[in-house]
């Protein structure tokens, strides 16, 4: 389909770029994210996950959450608990407060994963959440796999 992006066109090793797309999250009637000013890393075999400046992210939506990860590329990465009233939403973004220098753009920007959201969206498209219980990408009808995440995939 013309103006679709493949993902396995997009680079490895990753790189992270400024993006004007329109990305919202809303749960439970809240909006919980609302941005033109997010950064989307890219990665072969993946659908871009988008990190969103805290500005845009509503005021006590998170909460630090344990533990921690590492990437080759980005450095290490820190976790975030969603706050909607009174109920928690485990894990559901990453942030990389000191990432390495070609992705310092992602500096204290979140990441967030799709699946435990009642919608998020990319210029008022539905995402689709990534395969997996660890990668965090979104898809949309802009991008063409097959990606990784889903069974089998882990050695691409």
């Amino acid at each position: 389909m013309p103006g679709r992006e493949s993902v396995w066109a997009y680079p490895r090793p990753a790189i992270a770029q400024p993006t004007r797309a329109h990305v919202q999250i809303v749960h439970a009637g809240v909006i919980v994210a609302d941005t033109r000013s997010s950064a989307r890393t890219l990665e072969t075999s993946h659908p871009p996950s988008y990190y969103i400046p805290p500005s845009d992210i509503s005021p006590r939506m998170l909460q630090r959450a344990g533990g921690g990860s590492f990437c080759e590329w980005k450095g290490d990465a820190t976790y975030w608990d969603g706050v909607i009233g009174d109920r928690v939403l485990p894990r559901v973004g990453w942030s990389y407060p000191r990432p390495t220098a070609p992705f310092e753009c992602l500096r204290d920007h979140i990441a967030f994963y799709a699946g435990p959201f009642d919608r998020c969206s990319i210029d008022g498209e539905t995402v689709v959440p990534q395969a997996g219980g660890f990668y965090g990408g979104w898809i949309t009808s802009r991008q063409a796999g097959p990606f990784k995440g889903g069974p089998g995939t882990m050695g691409w």
